[in-house]
């Protein structure tokens, strides 16, 4: 089940309990998920979202570096680039806090 939250911090007595999940609520709240196996249809589903996050910002990062390489590209082009820059990097930190708060204790 995913459980909806205000902010991106998990109690810390929860932390390895539930997954942050590389999608929000429809009010842009985090969503977390509560399952007993790593290989749940959901969990499966979030890695494979956070896949293709992880790709589209490798071909967003290529592209806004093209774009601050070209002296001719306009404010237009630069303002795109940085909006798609800013998203991509948003779900990159999600995906890190996620993992992150998935590595246990003893391991860190």
């Amino acid at each position: 089940m995913t459980i909806p939250n205000n902010n991106m911090s998990v109690p810390n007595t929860t932390r390895n309990e539930l997954r942050l999940l590389p999608w929000t609520t429809p009010d842009g709240k985090p969503c977390y998920l509560s399952a007993d196996s790593h290989d749940s249809r959901l969990s499966l589903l979030a890695d494979d979202i956070e896949a293709a996050q992880l790709d589209s910002g490798e071909q967003v990062l290529a592209g806004a570096k093209a774009v601050l390489a070209d002296p001719k590209a306009g404010e237009r082009a630069v303002r795109f680039a940085l909006t798609r820059a800013s998203e991509s990097l948003g779900d990159v930190l999600r995906i890190a806090v996620s993992r992150g708060d998935r590595i246990p204790e003893c391991g860190r």
